[in-house]
C-alpha cells in the first residue's frame, strides 16, 4: 500500500520526547508499505490490535500502546493517508473520527486522488 506520507511519522519520531517510536514506526511502515489489504479483515490479520473506528479509519497500537497512529484506509487506490500519530494520552484528547495531520498529507491525497502521483 502507498502511506502517505512517511514524512510525517519521520517528523514525529525526530522529534527529542518520541526518538523512542523510531524503530515500531518503521516497523509498521515496512509492514503496511508491503501490504495489498483489502478490507480491514486483512488489517486485522497483519495488526491483531487494530481498531476500527468508522469514515474508513483504523487506529493502530504502536510501541505497546504507548504511541497511537491513526489512518484512512482507502483500499480502492491501495493507500493510506496518515491522520494523526501521538501518545496514548495526547490521543485521549482528539475527536479520532476527525483528526487530520495538516502538513503536505493533505496536498499528496488531492495529487494522488487526480492521478499526479503514481502508486508504487
Amino acid at each position: 500500500m502507498r502511506v502517505i506520507a512517511k514524512s510525517t511519522l519521520k517528523k514525529f519520531w525526530e522529534q527529542r520526547n518520541y526518538k523512542d517510536s523510531e524503530q515500531p514506526l518503521k516497523s509498521w511502515y515496512d509492514e503496511a508499505h508491503k501490504a495489498e489489504w483489502k478490507n480491514f479483515n486483512e488489517v486485522k490479520k497483519d495488526f491483531p490490535h487494530a481498531s476500527s473506528i468508522g469514515k474508513g479509519r483504523v487506529v493502530f497500537n504502536i510501541k505497546g500502546n504507548d504511541y497511537r497512529l491513526i489512518v484512512k484506509l482507502e483500499f480502492k487506490m491501495n493507500a493510506i493517508f496518515i491522520r494523526f500519530i501521538g501518545t496514548h494520552q495526547q490521543y485521549n484528547k482528539i475527536k479520532a473520527d476527525e483528526a487530520y495531520y495538516e502538513n503536505r498529507t493533505n496536498t499528496n491525497r488531492k495529487r494522488f486522488e487526480k492521478g499526479l502521483i503514481k502508486n508504487r
